[in-house]
């Protein structure tokens, strides 16, 4: 039946083109990058799930987590959206198989291949750890191995960003349990809290299953295989398949242990013990396996995957009419009396092992050594119980006021707790990264018991970046208020470089360490200070402009003028003059330049005696030329009555009767 969906092009850009496989909660696409011409991989949500907020956000936060990651053995996330109806997101496209349909294929793996496929989980892993990100699914089905043996960790719809920055810190679920139960952790599984080391227990799980085939707990309910993960330690791969090295066996005990401390702090640390245990072993790196086994005859298969025998009390077992029938439907002959009897898997019940007639004697020393091992087991079952129940169970929350964060965990985790960490806040008294308090307060305290600290940032400090000055001052005070609990003033100067409106600094200067509601004075520019006005009187009008315009003026002739002290074709005033104040840099000054000596009216002094004459032009500004004759009366004058004349123009007078 044809998908509905392939063919769709999303946001105008991904053509949808083949279903490449489908799950519960979504389904993947082949799809054609339209814009950069590329195909690439799109995982489209259930369409019954794209209206709730919940896997929406799932959706969204695997987007997120592993956008943040830039790593070739990380499935690479470059977009995520909705349209049509359709919740997506667009991933790298990987060619090839997970590592579920590898092991389905070939049943289980060499260690030198088992090496080579964990490695690079664990170098992937390693960048979403230190990144500050817990995968929470580390399985098979999220292990894609491409066609050219490149390997790469998906699906990071689970993750969570850890609380503070160390490795021991834990994210929650809020309550709810999410995961694959065969490859969560005992932490994960009773207290719903995961860490890196979470992420490290379900990489050792997978180890133990690519060495053996199958995973190391198996069960009717995923309850029973949780149980199975809570209350044992995971058995030795070597007691499924014989001739693994005690170091293989020593690896999987060690990042598989129940109480989280006991595991490498991260995928770094995995990936450092699994290249000493390689070294240790001789192991040579071998190709990672893509399809054909290279395991030899003796490769386990689907088919042939040793069983782990049930007891006939088992709920997956149950006798019906002669037979023995397990849940998976797998039988056995019930025998005739006094026969030998078999469960499913055609091993003898642990209750029946007796020694009998016939039996080699090699079998009922095994047998014998078996008992004794059982019950010593029992005896310290219980003692260790008995001492659980009184005071084993009791530990001291330690004094860690005033310790390094990391020495603290340290100590906690040596005496039994869980460090939940952590509560970072500022303090004066307290340096960075120095313990403030914990909750619980030291003290007697049950072993497992959550340990909550409270960090210390160190001193409160804010510092004004210097890359603020030179910008416009609105858009300083803007950011300094948005950004920081300070106290903002402002100051003003003037600054022949830098325009006005500008920032020219800060006091205290850009960069010092400030308290919070500290007062930062900005200063700013007024741009260029007013500059006096020089002296130019005397000067042509060529070289006047040429100053002034040196001085940033701007440069205006007004109407010429006329002046007895300057002469013709001189600037004879300058507005603003030399005795105004200063005026602002860049305005307009006004030049006048001289049109030569004043002008004046000649007064008439016909009538008057020469002496008279003589005082009246001379106090207009004008010279006498005078004519005498027998007389002293002024009977002509030259120039004319109220004839404008230049002053020192002189006057002839005819002096007679």
């Amino acid at each position: 039946m044809t998908d509905p969906v392939v063919g769709l092009v999303l946001e105008g850009r991904y053509r949808l083109e083949e279903r490449l496989a489908r799950g519960g909660m979504s389904t993947v696409y082949a799809a054609t990058d339209l814009r950069l011409h590329k195909t690439v991989a799109v995982k489209v949500m259930a369409e019954h799930l794209a209206h709730d907020p919940t896997f929406v956000d799932r959706f969204t936060r695997e987007a997120r987590a592993a956008a943040m990651l830039s790593h070739p053995n990380v499935v690479g996330v470059s977009d995520q959206g909705s349209d049509q109806g359709l919740v997506f997101l667009v991933m790298e496209l990987v060619r090839g198989r997970t590592l579920r349909d590898l092991l389905t294929a070939r049943g289980r793996l060499t260690v030198a291949e088992a090496f080579a496929v964990l490695e690079p989980v664990l170098a992937g892993l390693t960048a979403a750890h230190r990144a500050g990100i817990v995968h929470r699914d580390i399985k098979p089905e999220n292990v894609l191995i491409g066609v050219d043996g490149v390997v790469k960790v998906a699906d990071f719809g689970l993750a969570r960003a850890v609380v503070g920055t160390g490795t021991a810190q834990a994210s929650q679920t809020g309550g709810v349990l999410i995961g694959t139960v065969a490859y969560l952790s005992p932490e994960q599984l009773e207290r719903g809290k995961a860490d890196a080391r979470s992420d490290i227990y379900a990489a050792g799980i997978v180890l133990y299953e690519m060495l053996t085939g199958h995973p190391p707990y198996g069960g009717d309910t995923p309850l029973a295989v949780a149980y199975q993960h809570v209350h044992h330690d995971v058995p030795a791969p070597s007691a499924e398949v014989e001739g693994l090295p005690w170091a293989v066996d020593e690896l999987v005990a060690r990042t598989t242990r129940r109480d989280p401390a006991g595991r490498p702090v991260d995928a770094g640390a995995f990936l450092a013990e699994l290249g000493h245990v390689r070294k240790d072993l001789g192991i040579e790196p071998v190709p990672v396996p893509t399809g054909r086994s290279t395991a030899g005859p003796q490769t386990l298969r689907p088919t042939n995957r040793p069983t782990r025998p049930r007891h006939p009390s088992d709920p997956g077992t149950a006798v019906l009419g002669g037979q023995r029938t397990d849940r998976a439907g797998r039988t056995g002959v019930l025998p005739a009396a006094g026969g030998p009897t078999m469960n499913v898997n055609g091993r003898r019940p642990a209750g029946l092992d007796r020694p009998r007639p016939g039996v080699p004697q090699h079998i009922r020393r095994r047998r014998a050594r078996f008992a004794l091992a059982v019950v010593v087991l029992l005896v310290v079952t219980i003692a260790a119980v008995g001492w659980w129940l009184g005071s084993g169970r009791w530990t001291t929350i330690p004094e860690l006021v005033g310790k390094d964060q990391a020495a603290a965990i340290d100590l906690l985790q040596e005496a039994g707790l869980t460090p939940d960490c952590c509560d970072e806040v500022w303090s004066e008294e307290f340096p960075a990264g120095a313990v403030m308090s914990t909750d619980p307060a030291p003290g007697e305290a049950i072993r497992g018991t959550d340990v909550r600290l409270t960090v210390s940032q160190g001193p409160e400090r804010f510092v004004v970046p210097a890359d603020l000055i030179g910008k416009p001052y609105d858009e300083v005070v803007a950011h300094l208020q948005d950004t920081m609990p300070i106290q903002v003033a402002k100051a003003e100067k003037h600054d022949d470089d830098v325009a006005a409106g500008l920032v020219l600094g800060f006091t205290p200067a850009a960069g010092t360490e400030l308290r919070r509601d500290e007062v930062v004075t900005v200063t700013v520019s007024l741009g260029h200070a007013p500059v006096a006005v020089p002296d130019v009187t005397g000067q042509s009008p060529e070289q006047a402009t040429s100053n002034l315009e040196a001085l940033g003026f701007t440069v205006v002739r007004g109407e010429d003028g006329r002046s007895a002290a300057v002469d013709k074709g001189e600037v004879m005033a300058v507005s603003p003059g030399p005795s105004d104040a200063p005026a602002p840099y860049g305005s307009e000054v006004t030049i006048t330049v001289s049109a030569g000596v004043p002008l004046v009216a000649v007064p008439n002094v016909v009538g008057m005696n020469e002496d008279q004459a003589k005082a009246a032009l001379e106090a207009a500004g004008l010279r006498v030329d005078a004519t005498r004759f027998i007389g002293n009366k002024v009977r002509q004058q030259q120039p004319s009555a109220g004839e404008s004349v230049e002053q020192g123009t002189s006057v002839k007078i005819l002096v007679a009767f």
